[in-house]
C-alpha cells in the first residue's frame, strides 16, 4: 500500500513539473511573439504531454532490489572446514641435540684461561736492546702528500686582479677563493710546480682536485704571455657568465 502511495505521489510529482515546464514555454512563446495564440498553446501542450511522459520514465519506475533472495531458493549450506591432518612430532636430528651440549661446554666471557694472569703480569716488560752492530730505523721521510703551499699576495699587484675566470675551471665562486688564499694573477699560477698544484688541488674546499683535472698551469701560461684560448675568448665575449 505504501508502494502503490509513493508512486501515484511521484507520477503526480512529475506531471506537476511538466505542467509548470509548459506554462513556462507557453509564456516564453506568447511574450517572444515567434508563434501564434494557438500555436502557443499546441506547443505548450506537447512539451507537458512529453515532459510528463519522461519524467515519470526516469523518476517514477520501480527498480529491481538488490540482495533480496528469491522465493524457494535457499542459500548454500556453509561448507564445513577441513580438519586439518594432524602433524607427527618431527625427531630431533643429533646436530640439534649435540647443540646443548657444546653451548654448555663453550667457555663463557669472563672465565680466565690457564696462564692469563702470568702472561698479562708480564705484558709491556720485555724490551729489545739491539748492540751496536744491530740495524737502524730509517729516519722518517718528510710527508710529500700534501704539497707546498704557493707564494701568495695580500692584495693584487696594482690593485685589479686578472679576470681568474677566463681559466677553464675556474667560476666566480672559486675565483673568490683563490683570491682569498692570496692568488690574484695569471703568473702566480702558471709559476706553480707540481709541490704547488699538489697543495692547491688537496686545499681547495669543495673543488678539490680542479688544479690539476682542468690543466690550469698551462692555461695560466698562456695567458699570462698575452695569449687567449678558446675558452678566453668566450668569457670575454660574455657567453660563459
Amino acid at each position: 500500500m505504501a508502494n502503490s502511495n509513493s508512486g501515484l505521489s511521484c507520477s503526480a510529482g512529475c506531471w506537476l513539473m511538466a505542467a509548470g515546464a509548459g506554462v513556462v514555454a507557453l509564456i516564453l512563446m506568447l511574450t517572444l511573439g515567434s508563434v501564434g495564440f494557438i500555436g502557443s498553446i499546441f506547443l505548450s501542450g506537447v512539451i507537458f504531454v512529453v515532459l510528463g511522459l519522461l519524467f515519470g520514465f526516469l523518476f517514477c519506475r520501480e527498480l529491481p532490489q538488490s540482495g533480496v533472495a528469491t522465493a524457494g531458493t535457499a542459500a548454500p549450506a556453509a561448507e564445513a572446514p577441513t580438519p586439518a591432518p594432524a602433524t607427527e612430532p618431527t625427531p630431533a636430528s643429533p646436530a640439534t641435540a649435540a647443540a646443548p651440549a657444546a653451548e654448555a661446554s663453550a667457555v663463557k666471557s669472563g672465565t680466565q684461561l690457564p696462564g692469563e694472569e702470568e702472561l698479562a703480569s708480564r705484558k709491556g716488560e720485555w724490551k729489545y736492546e739491539g748492540g751496536a752492530d744491530a740495524p737502524k730505523a730509517a729516519p722518517k721521510a718528510a710527508a710529500s702528500d700534501g704539497g707546498s703551499k704557493p707564494e701568495g699576495l695580500s692584495e693584487p699587484r696594482g690593485g685589479k686582479a686578472d679576470n681568474l675566470k677566463e681559466i677553464k675551471g675556474v667560476g666566480p665562486k672559486l675565483e673568490q677563493l683563490l683570491n682569498s688564499m692570496g692568488f690574484y694573477h695569471f703568473d702566480q699560477i702558471a709559476s706553480w710546480g707540481p709541490a704547488e698544484v699538489a697543495w692547491v688541488d688537496e686545499n681547495l674546499e669543495g673543488f678539490r682536485g680542479r688544479v690539476t683535472r682542468d690543466n690550469w698551469v698551462e692555461q695560466a701560461k698562456t695567458l699570462a704571455g698575452g695569449g687567449e684560448t678558446e675558452f678566453s675568448k668566450r668569457v670575454e665575449d660574455g657567453d660563459v657568465y
